[in-house]
């Protein structure tokens, strides 16, 4: 296998000498991937990532970029790019001034620093933007220039913290793709860290889920959201029906029955279950429930109730009272043959096994 470009060894740090807000982290960046650290606050995900930029020293264990160990190398010395969620740029300098900041702290040449700076402009679509200051850009606009900024002394390597957090909502999206596009054209290597779900399976090529200090899962976006290996995971990672029981089988071909408080009995995967007699969270994609299904079409079927129908243009959501929770959420396409189910009336609601996961409890 090729060198990974960045590999965290038993990594670990304290801030107070007996908390560690970072245990043990093992984790390699391949040459060319856009890797994403999710989680929520405190969770350790921006402390590796300062301690990767070298803004913080780790207490314990090795960083190594491209094979060579820089826990004692300052950051500017790392050829490391980094864009912060504030930009960082400099008010007094135009637009073309802070792209050059740091190639004249790298004692390039006049010539090849304008060179780069048009370069850089014309590759976040800026070319005529050079004379502006930050305050006279748009928060899209000053982003696309920090992210400028962190490209154009061609680092090995480009953290992002929170980039697009002070951005609303339809411009954040826009820059997702943007960012993505721009990791995919220039073949960069990237690591991001944020706590937005939507953002990280968006980007990513693979993420590290953070909690308490150590990864919970590493994987695609996909098999994160479709396969997750915990109730953490299962419960970050998009919206997610819990229902709690006890397993009552347990067979070799990976499957379980468990038997649910209110009495049902529902048949899983069973991912991270040991024995018969252990209590476990079954997870449920909302997308993956089938409202009124076909008889024998599905293996898991419950009846219930409905509390309420939203429409949201694009999908129908539906909370029901299923299983002894009243906070039983079904989604599906709107469509003509959609229709819309009143408060109070009767329904009937079934799944896959390979749709339910019998997971340790959290």
């Amino acid at each position: 296998m090729a060198e990974p470009m960045v590999r965290f060894l038993n990594v670990q740090k304290s801030y107070d000498g007996e908390t560690l807000v970072v245990k043990n982290l093992n984790l390699d960046v391949a040459r060319g991937e856009f890797l994403t650290m999710l989680g929520p606050s405190g969770s350790g995900k921006t402390t590796s990532l300062m301690m990767l930029a070298g803004f913080e020293p780790a207490t314990h264990g090795e960083i190594f970029l491209n094979g060579q160990p820089i826990n004692r190398v300052p950051p500017h010395q790392r050829g490391i790019g980094m864009v912060f969620q504030n930009y960082a740029l400099f008010p007094h300098m135009t637009v073309a001034e802070n792209l050059a900041f740091p190639l004249k702290v790298r004692k390039i040449g006049q010539s090849e620093i304008a060179e780069r700076v048009q370069k850089a402009l014309d590759m976040v679509e800026m070319p005529a933007f050079g004379n502006r200051r930050p305050a006279q850009l748009s928060g899209g606009q000053q982003q696309r220039v920090a992210v400028a900024r962190a490209l154009v002394f061609e680092p090995m390597l480009v953290l992002m913290d929170e980039p697009l957090g002070a951005l609303d909502k339809n411009l954040r999206e826009q820059m997702q793709y943007e960012i993505k596009h721009l990791h995919d054209r220039l073949g960069i290597t990237i690591v991001y860290v944020t706590h937005d779900q939507t953002e990280a399976l968006t980007m990513s090529d693979r993420i590290a889920v953070f909690n308490d200090g150590e990864i919970q899962q590493l994987s695609t976006p996909s098999e994160l959201y479709e396969r997750p290996k915990n109730a953490f995971v299962a419960q970050f990672i998009g919206e997610n029906n819990k229902l709690t029981g006890s397993v009552e089988t347990l067979d070799a071909a990976g499957e379980c029955r468990v038997r649910l408080k209110s009495g049902d009995v529902v048949q899983a995967s069973a991912i991270a279950v040991k024995r018969v007699g252990d209590q476990t969270l079954l997870s449920v994609r909302p997308e993956r429930i089938v409202v009124n299904p076909v008889a024998g079409s599905c293996t898991n079927i419950l009846q219930g109730r409905v509390e309420e129908t939203i429409y949201l243009g694009d999908h129908i959501r539906m909370r029901l009272s299923v299983a002894g929770t009243d906070q039983f959420i079904v989604k599906f396409q709107n469509g003509p043959e959609s229709g819309r189910m009143d408060a109070g009336a009767p329904v009937t609601v079934g799944w896959s096994v390979e749709d339910c996961r019998a997971l340790e409890l959290a």
